[in-house]
C-alpha cells in the first residue's frame, strides 16, 4: 500500500524519532479519546471520560424513554382508532337503539315518530356506504373496524326488521330468513378463512341496496301504490337474499377444496 510523502503532509522526508514509536503508542484509547470530540449532550468528566449530561443531572432517569414519550405513543394508537371510518361506524352502533325508540313511540304507528325513525335508518344506511370506502383509501383499516363494522350492519337492519315484524307490517317468515342468512354467511366467512377470503360480489351489494330501500318503504307510513311497490322491491330483496346466499355458499365449498388440495400437495412435496 502506497504511503503519503513526507513533505505533502508539511514534514521533513526523515521520519523522526517521536514517529517512529510504536504502533500501540500511536493509537493506545488515551490518546483517541482526547482528540475525539465530545458527542452533543455529553460532557468530560475530570478523568477524561465522556458521560451523558442528563445521566450525570440524575442517574435515575438513565435509559429512560423521553418524557412524553409514552403519551406521544398513546396519542399515536389513539389516532389509528378514531379515525373518520371508525367514527362512521360508531355513529351506526349509536344509531341502533336511536332508530328502536323513534321506530316503536307513541305505539309505533305515528307517521311523524316513523318518518324520524326512516331519518335515522337512512343516515345509518349512507355512512355504511362511505366507511368502508373511506377506511380502503386512506389506509384507514383497522382491527376495531373490521369486527365493529360488519356487527353495525346487522345490528341496523336486524333491529329494523324485528320492529316491522313486532309491530305487524312485516311477515315473520321475511325477518327469519333475512337474518338466518346473514349470519349464517358471516359465520361462514369466518370458518373458511383459513382456506382464503370470500370476497363480496355484486350480487351481494345489490343485495344489500334492496335490503335497505326495502326496509326503508316498510319504515315509513306509505299508502296506495307506493305500498304495494314495496312489497315488491322486499320481494326483490328476498329473492337476491337467498340466491346470494347459495352463491357464497358454493364459493365457500370451493374455496374450501382448493384450501384442502393446495395443503396436501404441499405436504406431499416435503415428503418427496
Amino acid at each position: 500500500m502506497t504511503g503519503v510523502p513526507a513533505s505533502a503532509a508539511g514534514g521533513s522526508s526523515q521520519a523522526s524519532p517521536a514517529s517512529q514509536a510504536s504502533p500501540a503508542s500511536q493509537t493506545s484509547p488515551g490518546s483517541q479519546a482526547s482528540q475525539a470530540a465530545p458527542a452533543a449532550g455529553a460532557v468530560v468528566t475530570p478523568s477524561g471520560v465522556t458521560a451523558d449530561a442528563a445521566a450525570i443531572a440524575d442517574p435515575e432517569d438513565a435509559g429512560r424513554p423521553p418524557r412524553g414519550a409514552k403519551l406521544a405513543a398513546a396519542a399515536v394508537n389513539q389516532a389509528s382508532v378514531w379515525n373518520i371510518a371508525n367514527l362512521l361506524t360508531m355513529l351506526r352502533l349509536v344509531l341502533v337503539p336511536g332508530f328502536v325508540a323513534l321506530m316503536l313511540a307513541d305505539g309505533g304507528y305515528d307517521p311523524a315518530w316513523r318518518a324520524f325513525a326512516w331519518a335515522a335508518f337512512a343516515i345509518a344506511m349512507i355512512t355504511d356506504l362511505f366507511d368502508g370506502h373511506l377506511a380502503r383509501t386512506y389506509n384507514l383499516v383497522t382491527d376495531f373496524g373490521k369486527i365493529a363494522d360488519p356487527i353495525a350492519d346487522k345490528a341496523i337492519m336486524g333491529a329494523a326488521l324485528i320492529c316491522l315484524s313486532s309491530l305487524g307490517d312485516l311477515p315473520w317468515w321475511v325477518t327469519i330468513v333475512i337474518l338466518a342468512r346473514e349470519l349464517g354467511i358471516t359465520l361462514m366467512r369466518f370458518v373458511v378463512i383459513r382456506y382464503g377470503v370470500i370476497p363480496a360480489s355484486r350480487g351481494g351489494k345489490l343485495k344489500t341496496l334492496t335490503q335497505g330501500v326495502a326496509v326503508g318503504m316498510y319504515v315509513l307510513a306509505l299508502t296506495g301504490w307506493l305500498a304495494t311497490l314495496r312489497w315488491w322491491v322486499m320481494a326483490a330483496a328476498v329473492v337476491l337474499t337467498v340466491v346470494t346466499g347459495l352463491d357464497y355458499v358454493r364459493q365457500a365449498i370451493v374455496l374450501r377444496r382448493q384450501g384442502i388440495a393446495e395443503r396436501k400437495a404441499a405436504l406431499e412435496g416435503t415428503q418427496a
